[in-house]
């Protein structure tokens, strides 16, 4: 995207097909699109559930900034993501290591990399594309501040919105004849949706 990166997730529910779209905005802004969606009733976008800031402390710990959007509407956003004491699963160690063997989430993910990754004993596959795609970019940021410019997702103009792209989004499409064909359809249908909120940012003008 102009300010970071994209990822787009379909599923197919029925007649439906949900694309859940997830952003980072560069060079450390994460959004997450609910966790509480279920692909059963057809809507345009809704956007991110969070946005988090992931703030380096020293070489081995990171600290969390997090802000929760909460819909006004009642009903619309879960009762327990308005409570600040509950965390997003998968965020904290769990209770026992096979627990956290039989069911890794997120810091199964981070924690189990190493306090630093050493990244020549990786062996990244076409699955780790994104991965890859985000370590250019953060380089390309580096450089850019190295030599006085400014990095991809800085925005200095007061006032401005920048735009953003992570959201939940259901449209009514009966599956295809076959597994593979419909394997198809889905993602084709998760790249168009992604093609028009870049052209046309859906939460442009401030609102999520």
């Amino acid at each position: 995207t102009p300010v970071g990166m994209l990822y787009v997730a379909t599923r197919r529910v029925d007649e439906n097909v949900w694309a859940r779209m997830v952003e980072i905005v560069a060079p450390n802004l994460q959004q997450v699109a609910p966790v509480w969606e279920d692909g059963k009733v057809e809507h345009p976008g809704e956007g991110a559930m969070m946005s988090r800031w992931i703030v380096p402390v020293d070489n081995t710990n990171t600290m969390f900034i997090e802000f929760r959007h909460v819909n006004e509407t009642e009903g619309a956003t879960p009762e327990w993501w308005g409570n600040r004491d509950i965390m997003l699963p998968g965020q904290l160690p769990l209770e026992t290591y096979e627990a956290s063997q039989r069911q890794p989430g997120d810091y199964e993910a981070q924690v189990g990399q190493r306090p630093i990754a050493i990244h020549g004993l990786e062996h990244l596959g076409a699955t780790d594309r994104g991965i890859t795609m985000f370590r250019r970019q953060l380089r390309r940021g580096i450089r850019a501040v190295a030599e006085g410019r400014d990095p991809d997702g800085l925005f200095r103009q007061d006032g401005m919105v920048v735009p953003t792209y992570c959201n939940d989004t259901v449209v009514h499409i009966a599956p295809a004849e076959t597994h593979e064909a419909d394997q198809k359809l889905m993602r084709d249908t998760g790249w168009k949706l992604a093609q028009s909120y870049l052209e046309q940012p859906p939460f442009s003008n401030g609102q999520s």
